[in-house]
C-alpha cells in the first residue's frame, strides 16, 4: 500500500491518498488550513511583536500604574475624599470662632405733598421735607462660649481625615495590583503565544517528516493525520493566546485611562526583577499590620468614639453670647452731616437641653453602635492581614521554586523531543512517542508561564497588603530594603 499527502484545489486544504494492491483509493479530506499555518509558522516563530500588538502603544509597568492612579475614578473620588476631610476640620475649627453679620438697608416712603414732623433722640419736634430717603446698617456678633460637643466633634473630624488620608494610599495600592494584573496577563499570554508557535513549528516539521515516512512506506496514514491534527491544535493555541492578550490589552488601557489601546511593554526590568524577589516574612507580616488600611480603621475607630462622646455632650448645657450695633438716619449710612446715633446689645444665654424627643437618645445609640462596628472592623482587618500575609508569601515561595522546577523540566523535555525525534526519524519510536514527549514540553513551558504570573500577582498582592513598593524585602533597620 501506498500512501501520499496532496494538495486539493485552491484552499490550501490537504488529503491523504491510499492506494493498496486491489488499487482502490480513499481521500481524506481534513478540515485544517495547513498552506496558511505554514507561513504562520514559518513567519511568525520569530517574532516578538505581531499583529495583536499593530496599533497599540507599548507601557511599562510603571508608567501603566502612575498613569492609572492619575486617571482612576476611584483614585480621583479618594483625592476628593481628603479634601473633604481638610474641610471638615476647617468647619470644626470654625465651631470655636464667633459668627459675623453686617446689614445695610435703605429705604423711601412716599408722603405725597406737605412735610412730615417727627421727634428725636432728644425728645425735640423737627420737621423734615417730604419723600425722603432713610438708611440704616448694623453689625453683629454671635459665638457659643461652651459647647461641650466642640471638641470631641474637632477631634472626630481630624481623625476621619486621617482616615481619609490612609484610603487614599490603600486605594492607590489597589489600583497599582488592577493594573498590574491586567499587565501579566498581556505578558503571560505573550509568553503562552510564543510557546504556540514553537508548537507550531514543531508539529510542521512533524508533518512533513511523517509525510516523507508515509511515502517511504515506513509509517501509517494515521501518523500525516495526528501530525496534522497536532498542528491544529497549535493553531487553536495560538489563537487563543492572541485572544488573551487582547482581552488583556483593552483592560489595561481601560484601567489606565488612556484614549490610545495599550499593551504591555516586552522586557521591563520592573517585571524581570519580580521573578526573583527576596523577601523576610517577619517583616513582610510586621509591615502588613501596620498597613494604611489598618490604619484607616484605627483612625475612624478614634473618630467612632469622638462622635460618642459628643453624642453624650448633648445633655450638658451650653452658653451662647450675643452683640450687635446699629444706627438709622437721613444721611447716607452715617455719612456727611448726618451722622447715625448708634445703639447696641449685649446677651448672654444658658441654654439646659431638658427633653427633645428622644432625639438624644437616639444619636447616642447610633454613636454607640458605630463604635463597635468600628472596633470589629479593625479587629476584623488585622486577623486579615495575618491572614493574606501566610497566603501571599506561601504563594510567592512556592511560585519561585516552581519556577526553577519548571526550568529544568523545560530543558529536560527539550533533549527528550530531540532524543525521540531522531529515533522516530530512524523508525525506532511510534509517533505516540514523540507527541508524548511533545506533550510534555509543551505543558513544562505552560506550567513556568503560570509559575511566573503567580510570583508577580503574588509581589504585586504583597505591596498592596503593606502599602509599599516591594522589591526585595530583607531584615534591616526598618525591617524593608528597597
Amino acid at each position: 500500500m501506498t500512501i501520499q499527502l496532496q494538495p486539493r484545489g485552491i484552499s490550501g486544504r490537504w488529503g491523504v491518498r491510499t492506494a493498496g494492491r486491489t488499487g482502490g483509493r480513499l481521500l481524506l479530506v481534513l478540515g485544517v488550513a495547513v498552506l496558511p499555518v505554514f507561513a504562520a509558522g514559518a513567519q511568525g516563530v520569530t517574532k516578538t511583536q505581531d499583529s495583536v500588538s499593530t496599533g497599540t502603544q507599548p507601557v511599562t509597568l510603571s508608567e501603566a500604574v502612575r498613569l492609572a492612579q492619575q486617571n482612576s475614578p476611584a483614585s480621583i473620588a479618594a483625592r476628593g475624599s481628603v479634601e473633604s476631610g481638610k474641610v471638615a476640620v476647617r468647619s470644626a475649627y470654625g465651631a470655636f470662632l464667633p459668627s459675623i453679620t453686617a446689614s445695610f438697608g435703605a429705604g423711601r416712603q412716599f408722603t405725597g405733598a406737605g412735610s412730615l414732623t417727627r421727634v428725636n433722640s432728644a425728645g425735640e419736634t423737627v420737621t423734615i421735607a417730604g419723600d425722603r430717603w432713610n438708611y440704616n446698617n448694623s453689625l453683629g456678633f454671635s459665638a457659643q462660649l461652651f459647647n461641650f460637643q466642640n471638641v470631641p466633634n474637632l477631634q472626630a473630624a481630624k481623625a476621619e481625615a486621617a482616615a481619609a488620608t490612609q484610603a487614599e494610599v490603600t486605594q492607590s495600592f489597589t489600583i497599582a495590583l488592577n493594573v498590574e494584573q491586567q499587565f501579566y496577563a498581556s505578558l503571560s499570554a505573550l509568553e503562552s503565544e510564543q510557546a504556540a508557535r514553537t508548537q507550531l513549528a514543531q508539529a510542521v516539521q512533524q508533518l512533513d517528516a511523517s509525510r516523507r515516512r508515509v511515502v517511504a512506506g515506513a509509517a501509517t496514514a494515521s501518523d500525516s493525520l495526528t501530525a496534522v491534527v497536532q498542528i491544529a491544535n497549535a493553531q487553536l493555541a495560538l489563537r487563543s493566546a492572541q485572544n488573551a492578550r487582547r482581552d488583556a490589552n483593552a483592560t489595561l488601557t481601560r484601567l489606565v485611562g488612556s484614549s490610545v489601546p495599550l499593551s504591555a511593554a516586552l522586557n521591563d526590568p520592573d517585571v524581570t526583577a519580580r521573578d526573583t524577589v527576596q523577601i523576610d516574612s517577619a517583616a513582610v507580616v510586621a509591615r502588613a499590620e501596620a498597613a494604611p488600611n489598618i490604619a484607616q480603621d484605627v483612625y475612624l475607630l478614634a473618630a467612632a468614639e469622638q462622635r460618642r462622646k459628643a453624642a453624650r455632650a448633648a445633655y450638658l448645657p451650653t452658653i451662647s453670647a450675643n452683640y450687635s450695633r446699629g444706627g438709622s438716619g437721613a444721611g447716607v449710612y452715617g455719612l456727611g452731616n448726618n451722622p447715625f446715633i448708634y445703639t447696641g446689645q449685649l446677651n448672654f444665654s444658658l441654654s439646659i437641653p431638658i427633653f427633645n424627643g428622644f432625639q438624644r437618645e437616639g444619636q447616642l445609640a447610633n454613636a454607640t453602635i458605630n463604635q463597635a462596628n468600628a472596633a470589629a472592623t479593625l479587629r476584623d482587618a488585622k486577623l486579615a492581614a495575618q491572614q493574606l500575609s501566610v497566603q501571599f508569601i506561601d504563594a510567592l515561595r512556592l511560585g519561585q521554586e516552581q519556577i526553577l522546577v519548571q526550568t529544568a523540566s523545560i530543558a529536560a523535555a527539550t533533549e527528550n523531543v530531540r532524543v525521540v525525534q531522531q529515533r522516530y526519524n530512524l523508525g525506532l519510536s511510534t509517533i505516540v512517542d514523540l507527541l508524548t514527549a511533545q506533550t510534555t514540553l509543551n505543558q513544562a513551558q505552560a506550567n513556568l508561564i503560570a509559575a511566573r504570573n503567580t510570583v508577580r500577582l503574588a509581589t504585586a498582592q504583597i505591596e498592596a497588603l503593606i502599602g509599599q513598593p516591594l522589591v526585595t524585602v530583607t531584615t534591616g533597620s526598618n525591617g524593608v530594603t528597597r
